[in-house]
């Protein structure tokens, strides 16, 4: 049995980004839905169990994208833990209105136990797991056999592990920890991301033998009179 602390009551404020639990009717909602089946049907062959969430830059929606990504999973019926492995700059602890004192840094060093580290969300089947105190090593922290170990562990407690990682061509995090995932999702910013660093950062995953799910285009607005949008509000 997993001891789970419970989360405090987040003010509204700081539920704005959890779009598919707010508002599940919303298109944005559906089309997180939508990235769910694609992912589904990705690997036909073999479940999908972890999942790395990353961009090329900073500010392009990688977090509020896993953070959602992980909601409609656990909306499905799946068992879901959402990890904060952006241990540069974690941001889970605010979407979530939690305190960030223990995490995944504490379980890699062996200081507390997975199941005592993980969070209790009110979406139920989602846990997560917050990024901890910020060590000086994270890159060695996620490429060690003791992350092995942790997705080993993971994995026997839940259906799905989604990674919130920092982004990739700012640091090497990304690249360390996308061999160990069964697939990975670059997000880019619609109008922000340059055309150049996707390409780097793809390229860059794929060098550290990521296995590339797709990319997901973040802020691109929808006309209101399109099929979706009409679809996605009934």
């Amino acid at each position: 049995m997993v001891l789970k602390k419970k989360r405090n009551e987040a003010p509204g404020q700081t539920q704005r980004k959890l779009i598919a639990k707010t508002d599940p009717k919303s298109p944005i909602s559906e089309q997180y839905r939508t990235i769910r089946t694609n992912i589904i049907f990705s690997s036909v062959d073999q479940a999908i169990r972890s999942l790395l969430i990353t961009s090329a830059g900073p500010g392009e929606g990688k977090s509020t994208t896993a953070a959602n990504l992980a909601i409609v999973f656990a909306q499905q019926g799946k068992s879901v833990l959402l990890v904060d492995a952006d241990m540069r700059k974690p941001t889970m602890q605010y979407t979530f209105n939690l305190t960030n004192t223990i995490g995944l840094t504490n379980v890699l060093a062996k200081q507390k136990s997975l199941s005592v580290a993980v969070v209790e969300t009110d979406v139920n089947g989602l846990d997560v797991l917050l990024s901890g105190p910020i060590p000086p090593n994270p890159a060695e922290l996620l490429g060690s056999r003791i992350m092995e170990q942790f997705l080993n562990e993971a994995y026997s407690l839940y259906d799905l592990v989604i990674f919130d990682t920092p982004p990739v061509l700012a640091v090497t995090d990304a690249q360390v920890l996308a061999n160990q995932c069964d697939g990975t999702i670059l997000v880019v910013n619609s109008g922000k991301t340059e055309a150049d660093g996707a390409i780097k950062a793809k390229e860059l995953l794929q060098s550290a033998k990521a296995k590339p799910l797709g990319v997901v285009l973040n802020n691109h607005k929808l006309k209101e009179s399109s099929y979706y949008y009409y679809y996605g509000n009934k």
